[in-house]
């Protein structure tokens, strides 16, 4: 099976795509923010689907940390607040 690559998780135009795990808490916090701010996401949890726990380690310099945030420009982001977010999806 080929690895996944960001392009395969680039989401549309304001929305992002988070990597995520079921037991992390800024995972939560950033779900329960964009959910106030009506901002759509794809949440993709790297425990359960092959190849992203090992898509985010390259995103991230080897490490799996989440939540970590692909925009649709393809650029990516580690454990972004809601500010950055909203940035980063308007600019």
């Amino acid at each position: 099976m080929n690895q996944p690559a960001t392009s395969d998780y680039t989401p549309e135009s304001g929305s992002i795509t988070m990597f995520s795990t079921s037991w992390c808490g800024y995972c939560r916090r950033l779900k329960s923010q964009l959910d106030a701010q009506g901002i759509g996401y794809t949440e993709v949890n790297i425990e359960e689907v092959p190849g992203t726990a090992e898509l985010v380690e390259q995103l991230n310099d080897g490490n799996q940390t989440v939540p970590t945030v692909i925009f649709p420009d393809g650029s990516s982001a580690t454990n972004p607040s809601l500010i950055e977010v909203k940035q980063r999806l308007t600019a």
